[in-house]
Order: structure tokens, then C-alpha cells, then sequence
């Protein structure tokens, strides 16, 4: 666990399965206990199917108003305006900060909404790898200052492999696209052994399907990886770079951050 006292804790939300009061009451809570710690981001799609979805919340209709609806009901919650349109309903505890707040888009579509709120938007590149710097560009151009941010703030975030040799990565890099063909079979089980993904040799469909997903990671030795990682943020103009990584080990996922962390400069993560 985290031992730094002053580390952010995120949190990432799809917002239609859920109630808005719901996730007010669960990250006021979070900004009691770590105040100016906590980030809130907020997906529009549902991340399963809609049966699923409708079972986490039934009053889910899967509209675009339905999700601007829940916005809106959350920022009341978290003035403790509570102006929803069954009256005054207040959510607990009541905090003295609110949590940071993020937009996830991963095709541009909520880019506008990040704006017109007046919330940080975080573009999600380990989604879609194809997603352009225009995204960007119309949120800067969109946004309107909000009480928690007055100017646009932007995250990008993709999936990163870092090993300390060409070798290595490119073993890590292999079985992540192995793991990524095999999700998309919607087989979702353990990580295979390494061994058996050295071996395998992908057919032409599968292929054509890393190749596809090849914008969504980045990979290499610390060096590239910080090339990369770098270029990006430029591109995108970002304030921050979020990384996600996937690994068959506990051990490998935390020595690709120790490594990022070091040729980055930055202090070494204490877990």
C-alpha cells in the first residue's frame, strides 16, 4: 500500500450504473478521510452488457440526457445544493473539499461534456488507439471555468510496458498482445504461462488485431518508453500521463513502473 502521505488516490467510476447519491455519499466519504487526495473519474459507457448495467441501476436508460442528468445531480451533491428533481436530498458526510473531477473519453464524444462542466478530461488511449490530439483541441477550445477548475486540465492514458532490456520488453509487449486478442474472445481468465506464449505463433487474423491495437500501448526499454511517453503528452498537450500496465507477475508490473519512475526522475513508488 501507498505509504506517502501526500499520494493522490484515484478512482474511476462508470457513472450510469450507479446512482448519482451513491457516488457523491462513497467519495465524500474518501474526501473525508484523504481531503485534497482524491480524484473522481467518471465513464459514460457502461463497461458491460445492458442487462448487467440495468441490474446495477435500474433507472438507467442509456441516454445521453440520463448521463448529463447524474452530472448534474452529483454537482448539486457535492455543494450540498442537493437539487435534484425530487427534492432536497443531501449527501453524507459532509466534506470540506470535493474530489477532483474527471471526464474519461476515449472517442472524443465527452470531450464536450468535460468542458461544459468544467471538469479535467482524461483521454483514454489504452481504449481506442487511434483517438487524435483533435479531442484535445475542442476541449480547450469548449471549456468553461468551473468553482473546482478554472482552466482545462488533461490526463493521457495508455497501457505502458517498460523492461530493462529490448528482450525483455518485447517478452512482456508479446504476451500483452496475446492477452489482449484473447479479451477480445471474450476469454478473460488467468494470465498464461510465459512459456506457452513464447511458443505460440499468432495466425494472420490475430495479426492483423495487434496490429490494430498497436496505438493503445506503448512498450520498450526506459529510454523508449520515456521517448514515447513524452511524445505523447506533447501531442496531446497533457498535464499529466497516467499508466496502466498488465504483466503475468506481480514482480514484472512493478518493476516496468520502477523503471518508468527512474527515467522519468521521479521518486520511486513505496509499496
Amino acid at each position: 500500500m501507498l505509504r506517502a502521505a501526500s499520494a493522490s488516490v484515484p478512482g474511476g467510476i462508470m457513472l450510469p450504473n450507479h446512482s448519482a447519491l451513491k457516488v457523491a455519499e462513497n467519495f465524500r466519504m474518501l474526501e473525508t478521510l484523504y481531503p485534497g487526495r482524491i480524484d473522481l473519474g467518471m465513464g459514460r459507457a457502461p463497461g458491460t452488457d445492458r442487462i448487467t448495467s440495468s441490474l446495477l441501476n435500474p433507472s438507467n436508460d442509456f441516454s445521453e440526457t440520463s448521463y448529463l442528468r447524474q452530472l448534474e445531480h452529483l454537482q448539486h451533491f457535492f455543494r450540498d445544493t442537493a437539487g435534484t428533481e425530487r427534492g432536497f436530498i443531501y449527501a453524507t458526510p459532509q466534506s470540506p473539499t470535493i474530489p477532483e473531477q474527471w471526464i474519461l473519453s476515449s472517442s472524443g464524444g465527452s470531450s464536450n461534456i468535460a468542458a461544459r462542466f468544467g471538469m479535467g478530461l482524461a483521454v483514454a488511449k489504452f481504449i481506442n488507439g487511434f483517438i487524435k490530439p483533435d479531442v484535445v483541441e475542442e476541449y480547450k477550445r469548449n471549456f468553461r471555468p468551473s468553482d473546482q477548475l478554472e482552466k482545462p486540465r488533461v490526463i493521457i492514458s495508455v497501457f505502458t510496458l517498460c523492461g530493462e532490456t529490448e528482450e525483455k520488453a518485447a517478452e512482456m509487449r508479446k504476451m500483452m498482445d496475446y492477452v489482449l486478442v484473447e479479451f477480445e474472445r471474450g476469454k478473460f481468465g488467468p494470465f498464461p504461462d510465459p512459456e506457452t506464449v513464447r511458443k505460440y505463433q499468432f495466425s494472420f487474423g490475430e495479426l492483423d488485431r495487434i496490429r490494430y491495437n498497436s496505438g493503445r500501448i506503448v512498450s520498450g526499454t526506459p529510454e523508449s518508453v520515456k521517448e514515447q511517453l513524452t511524445r505523447l503528452a506533447i501531442d496531446f498537450e497533457a498535464d499529466e500521463v497516467m499508466v496502466s500496465t498488465m504483466a503475468d507477475t506481480f514482480e514484472n508490473r512493478i518493476r516496468s513502473f520502477q523503471l518508468i519512475s527512474e527515467a522519468f526522475n521521479l521518486r520511486e513508488p513505496v509499496l
